[in-house]
């Protein structure tokens, strides 16, 4: 019996409206997305990478079509339940990292968590995961005293504290120099060794050797 896909997107369209002009972003997306897959969209700018992205990290929703995380149909789920869906299982890392620049690298990790269980419990939560990424002795640091790599790793920690079943990540080396974005990457393959599905966004042709699935859009459809 095949497995059933951990996310499963069907014929999904988006389209922005700016002023009176259309802007067609996904055109009947349908894709299938495996629990352990290391997947990576690719494809030009403007080609839809991100909004796809989007609707199925639950961030926004599509016009048309029909998407399932987990067996569950989210698309038309009220936003109570879809925050709650999100904050489980799903793990999501920007490009521009969207720390809190007040926050120490601590407590932007321990943030999501708080929302579940008290600081007392996070706390030792989030010292363990910025252990994991190499950052054991920058617990206090704020943002603006972290490098660029170092910052990502801390997003990428963050999104973990909630210990998800799925990792978003929509270029999350394009700001990186070449070492620091190897670092975030390997930290990915190891992630995805520990049973994440890991579903990223990269322009990079040498990224595409840590993905075991890779899916390419142009002008908002898979090719």
């Amino acid at each position: 019996m095949p497995r059933q896909p951990i996310i499963s997107v069907q014929k999904i369209t988006k389209t922005y409206h700016l002023s009176d002009v259309r802007v067609p972003a996904l055109r009947g997306v349908t894709v299938d997305i495996q629990e352990k897959d290391f997947l990576i969209i690719t494809g030009r700018n403007g080609s839809g990478k991100s909004t796809l992205l989007r609707q199925i990290g639950l961030l926004d929703r599509p016009d048309e079509g029909r998407i399932t995380l987990l067996g569950n149909e989210v698309t038309s789920l009220k936003e109570g339940p879809r925050s709650r869906l999100r904050l489980k299982h799903i793990g999501y890392i920007f490009q521009e990292y969207a720390l809190i620049a007040e926050l120490t690298a601590l407590e932007n990790v321990m943030l999501p968590a708080l929302m579940r269980e008290s600081g007392k419990v996070v706390r030792p939560k989030a010292k363990t995961l910025l252990e994991k990424v190499g950052l054991g002795k920058k617990l206090k640091n704020l943002p603006r005293q972290l490098s660029g790599g170092e910052q990502q790793k801390v997003a990428i920690a963050r999104a973990l504290i909630n210990y998800p079943q799925v990792i978003f990540a929509d270029e999350p080396t394009a700001n990186l120099d070449t070492v620091a974005a190897k670092d975030v990457l390997e930290l990915f393959r190891q992630l995805n060794n520990e049973g994440h599905t890991v579903v990223m966004i990269s322009h990079e042709p040498e990224e595409q050797k840590y993905a075991n699935r890779i899916v390419t859009l142009s002008d908002g459809k898979i090719v």
